[in-house]
């Protein structure tokens, strides 16, 4: 069974991200996310029936976007030359989410 969204579980859920919500946010976000519920249950009674899933947001394929050419690379030594940590080629980052 799913938790309840109420101010408790997104204050919680806010410090698990590393930041905090007063009581004032932590109402309008429950707020916004039962209207949200409400919007996705409309969703779910749309009748699809017959409807084939798209694979791709358009239906003619985009045949405008611009070709990938490397015109400038920098070595991985130069591209890690301002890391303060880092591992076998791979910078390190403090853990910020659970």
């Amino acid at each position: 069974m799913s938790e309840e969204k109420n101010k408790e579980y997104f204050k919680r859920l806010a410090n698990q991200l590393m930041f905090d919500l007063n009581d004032e946010e932590a109402e309008d976000i429950v707020k916004e996310f039962e209207t949200l519920e409400k919007q996705l249950k409309l969703l779910d009674e749309v009748n699809t029936e017959g409807v084939e899933p798209m694979v791709y947001p358009f239906e003619d394929e985009t045949t405008f976007l611009r070709k990938d050419e490397v015109n400038h690379v920098i070595s991985q030594e130069d591209a890690l030359a301002n890391v303060k940590d880092k591992i076998e080629g791979h910078f390190i980052l403090p853990k910020v989410v659970k």
